[in-house]
């Protein structure tokens, strides 16, 4: 018995050491009185800062997806526009809005997404991880033409030098009509999960995130009624009670119930502009701190250097219907505008413009003098 306790320790001491990163977003769905459609979500990873960059696409890009062989696999021109947030100075894109008003987000799924064989003469048709979001923006105008349409691609997995390894995705597309579906890669097929409720998180499968609701039917946004027990009136100690049950912890299937209690439950915002701050108001309970603690895994170099401030490196909030992007990073939460509409979207060349010009926070200073 001693034996097998003392292996239990070293099997905790061993997993709670590991630098291997489990990154931990989230992504919602809101809508606005006026039908403003937003899709929000957080960017966790704790082990390098991803140094994402807002980039732009315009129509008419040549583009080339990854394959394992590097000699390349699908190629295609932008039909449309797209803006886009990207990961290590490449372009992958994480998120993304295009200018017909579809929004695309990564969200990682280790352990769970299982990508076709690279067979070279399917090459035409192949896609990487890294290529999703990108091609699905600039190929695709609704939710409807990504389901009829996507799952014919083959999703291969290929190395990404930054983790020495594949990167596991699953993706959850949007339209201004206020539909989500979720893509994931089951058995090297492309599987499409309806999304009602608009909510992402990691692993495991879609469909497992939607059967677990059923755990937690009893939440309520309405507070308990006050119980007589005996002689004893027992009344709830504060507001909050009809979540009581409510999973606190930072895994994806805890954060899954959340999202969904936290969206189902929001304020009702009549305009677009005040429902970004409901967006932000709800992506907030999602930060992460560094180090092995939190779900996002083990703070790397970075760091540990003081390069990094935050697992939750930046939010974001789409505004699918007025073409807008509204985020704030780990390095400075004013939260700032990127106008689409205004940007030339048919010409110019790919472009990036940092998310941070300056990587501190900016302080209005209210104090009399």
């Amino acid at each position: 018995m001693k034996r097998f306790w003392l292996a239990c320790a070293v099997l905790a001491l061993f997993v709670w050491s590991s630098p291997a990163p489990s990154p931990a977003c989230t992504g919602i769905r809101l809508t606005s009185g006026d039908g403003a459609v937003f899709y929000g979500r957080t960017m966790e990873w704790g082990t390098f800062d991803l140094n994402s960059r807002v980039t732009v696409i315009p129509r008419g890009t040549a583009l080339t997806a990854l394959t394992p062989d590097g000699k390349g696999g699908r190629a295609w021109k932008a039909r449309y526009g797209v803006v886009g947030l990207d990961m290590c100075g490449k372009l992958t894109l994480a998120d993304g809005l295009n200018e017909k008003g579809l929004a695309v987000g990564m969200f990682y799924h280790p352990g769970f997404a299982q990508y076709a064989a690279f067979k070279d003469s399917a090459r035409g048709r192949t896609l990487s991880p890294l290529d999703v979001a990108g091609y699905i923006l600039t190929n695709y105008a609704s939710v409807e033409e990504v389901r009829r349409r996507f799952p014919d691609l083959n999703v291969v997995d290929v190395l990404e030098p930054a983790i020495g390894a594949g990167v596991p995705g699953h993706w959850m597309v949007t339209d201004t009509s206020g539909a989500s579906i979720v893509l994931e890669c089951t058995g090297g097929k492309v599987v499409v999960h309806d999304a009602p409720l608009g909510v992402i998180t990691n692993a495991p499968n879609y469909d497992w995130h939607m059967t677990n609701l059923r755990t937690y039917v009893n939440l309520s946004p309405f507070g308990l009624p006050d119980k007589k027990i005996g002689d004893l009136d027992l009344a709830p100690l504060g507001a909050g009670s009809g979540m009581i049950g409510l999973p606190g912890d930072n895994t994806p299937p805890s954060r899954f119930i959340r999202a969904v209690a936290w969206t189902q439950t929001a304020r009702k915002t009549a305009t677009a502009d005040e429902t970004v701050y409901e967006v932000f108001r709800i992506m907030d309970n999602f930060n992460l701190p560094l180090g092995p603690g939190a779900a996002e895994g083990h703070a790397g170099a970075q760091a540990q250097a003081g390069l990094m401030r935050s697992s939750t490196i930046w939010t974001a909030a789409w505004d699918l219907t007025n073409l807008k992007l509204y985020y704030h990073t780990q390095n400075n939460r004013r939260v700032r505008l990127f106008d689409i509409k205004a940007m030339d979207l048919g010409s110019g060349g790919i472009r990036h413009y940092p998310l941070d010009k300056v990587k501190a926070q900016d302080y209005e200073d209210v104090t009399p003098r």
